[in-house]
């Protein structure tokens, strides 16, 4: 029952197909859930005295749910009774759904036998509609408990996260086309889109934004680490001092581990020189840690550095965003210098600059992304402002890139093209002397075509009523090819003059090309109507011979 019907229509398989998908975005949904909730339950059976029962330890499960897909959470139990928000996501947490979805988007799109495939329209739809369904679900239940999530960021962005992870994986499974522009685009867009030069530059482009938002990253995490380690009686002492026993040590470390991502996109802010704000009142950056912190104690948060000026030290966290620069500089000069012998040329400085500075662009975006999914208010009043500002990190990490990145990737480019202007002039050479070679050979076959082709050789009408009687069919035919103007019998009055004959230089190879040449009455009208001596009898012994082609006419 489960195999397709060979009678089963495609109108009859199409809503069986779509409703595939939405199953497929529900089981993604429900295993993201059931996760985060064994994960939950296993640390409540194993603490020794808990608050509550299994009840609310599910409906914390459910909201932290919905908190790693960006929702903001709700706080009801706090020490003075007033509702408190918790908007920070721990990125590591945020992991799992985004993969569940793209991974059943891009299944989705993956033929299967006996299954059809939706359109990407479809398959984008139905995920995205079945995963929502199950998310609605836990939102109405965890409606009311300790931790609720505030309605408008159910929609942004915990419903655009779903919808830009389901994207990308059904656009991993069309092969990550780069397709054209709308329609209501201008013209210009589309002729730039149709050209493979435009498509090799935005690959360049997003490689290289992508590889400098790794390395800022990376940059980011070095930082933190450093702190950690510099900071680590601190640490350990918040560590210790969260939890007395073994059940509550595991979930602060697990809490520890899901918020290091986090860490490492403040590390990155802080190196790009805004910094990151504990509290309305207070900024940690590079030049100066200002303003009294409004800091919980937590392990992460022990390694702030020093109150007061920066120091040396601290200013060496700018080697991020340097290395971030370079490496945007040396992904694009990759592309814009490409190896001897590729067909593609070197590009120009305008196009290598260009190509950076977009570069920087995707890589400013990114990381004000990263900076906005990793700051959010932890409560009121003080702690309202929490982590970075998105708008000033992603512009300093534009400016970083852009400044150092442009520079440096002309630079490259003159180093990688040192010595390789004699190589280039003999390459072009090359390609010329084979451009013209190629035309060469060309119009050489073309003659050769056209003089395999059997011509019309005119012959004068007196030949052709005298016939064969001079010579034989194969001899005479070979003699009026080669015969010339001057060796052309005189016509009668009145006659055209017959064409020259050119010389053919095949022998007689040239003579049995003619040799299916038909003979029909009309070498006899056209004997009649030229006046010439009366054609010879053939003798008793001698066969008729064929009188040989048509004079051409005038």
């Amino acid at each position: 029952m489960t195999e397709r019907s060979p009678s089963l229509s495609a109108g009859q398989g199409r809503p069986a197909v779509l409703v595939a998908a939405v199953l497929r975005g529900a089981v993604a949904a429900g295993l993201g859930l059931g996760s985060v909730a064994v994960l939950v339950a296993a640390l409540w059976i194993t603490s020794p005295a808990p608050d509550s029962g299994p009840g609310e330890a599910f409906h914390t499960a459910a909201g932290l749910w919905l908190l790693a897909h960006g929702a903001e959470l709700i706080r009801t139990e706090t020490l003075t009774g007033a509702p408190a928000p918790m908007g920070v996501v721990p990125l590591l947490l945020s992991v799992l759904p985004v993969w569940l979805v793209h991974r059943a988007a891009r299944d989705v799109m993956e033929p299967d036998e006996g299954r059809g495939v939706p359109t990407p329209g479809g398959a984008f739809a139905s995920v995205t509609g079945g995963y929502l369904l199950v998310g609605g679900a836990v939102v109405l239940y965890a409606r009311g408990a300790s931790l609720s999530a505030r309605p408008l960021s159910l929609l942004l962005p915990a419903a655009l996260v779903v919808a830009g992870a389901a994207a990308a994986g059904v656009w991993t499974a069309c092969g990550r086309p780069l397709g054209p522009p709308p329609t209501w685009a201008p013209v210009r867009l589309h002729e730039a889109m149709a050209r493979t030069r435009f498509l090799r530059r935005a690959d360049a482009v997003g490689r290289a934004a992508a590889a400098g938002t790794a390395v800022l990253l990376g940059g980011g995490a070095l930082v933190v680490a450093s702190a950690l380690v510099w900071h680590g009686q601190p640490v350990q002492e918040s560590f210790l001092r969260l939890s007395g026993d073994w059940g509550g040590r595991v979930a602060v470390l697990l809490l520890a581990l899901g918020l290091v991502p986090n860490a490492a996109v403040w590390g990155a802010a802080y190196g790009l020189g805004p910094g990151f704000s504990l509290g309305t009142a207070s900024t940690v950056a590079p030049l100066a840690f200002t303003g009294p912190p409004a800091v919980p104690d937590f392990p992460l948060l022990a390694a702030m550095p020093a109150q007061g000026p920066g120091t040396p030290l601290n200013w060496a966290a700018g080697a991020a965003p340097v290395a971030a620069a370079l490496t945007v500089a040396w992904f694009t000069v990759r592309r814009a210098v490409p190896a001897p012998g590729e067909p593609e040329g070197p590009w120009s400085l305008w196009e290598t600059a260009l190509t950076t500075a977009l570069g920087a662009l995707g890589c400013g975006t990114g990381v004000a992304l990263l900076a906005a999914a990793a700051g959010g208010p932890l409560g009121t009043h003080a702690l309202a402002d929490f982590g970075p500002v998105w708008w000033l990190t992603g512009a300093a990490a534009l400016a970083w890139t852009t400044v150092i990145g442009v520079p440096a990737a002309l630079l490259l480019r003159a180093w990688r093209l040192r010595g390789r202007t004699g190589e280039d002039t003999t390459a072009k050479k090359a390609r010329k002397d084979t451009a013209k070679e190629s035309r060469k050979d060309t119009a050489k076959k073309a003659r050769n075509d056209t003089a395999d082709r059997p011509a019309v050789v005119p012959v004068p009408a007196a030949q052709v009523a005298a016939g064969p009687a001079n010579a034989s069919r194969r001899g005479w035919w070979s003699r009026s090819g080669r015969r010339t103007a001057e060796e052309a019998e005189p016509q009668p009055d009145g006659a055209p003059a017959p064409a020259p004959v050119p010389a053919s230089d095949g022998g007689e190879e040239d003579v049995d090309a003619y040799d299916f040449l038909p003979t029909d009455p009309w070498h006899a009208r056209t004997a009649a109507e030229q006046p010439s001596a009366p054609r010879p009898e053939p003798a008793e012994d001698e066969a008729p011979r064929d009188p040989g082609p048509p004079a051409a006419s005038a």
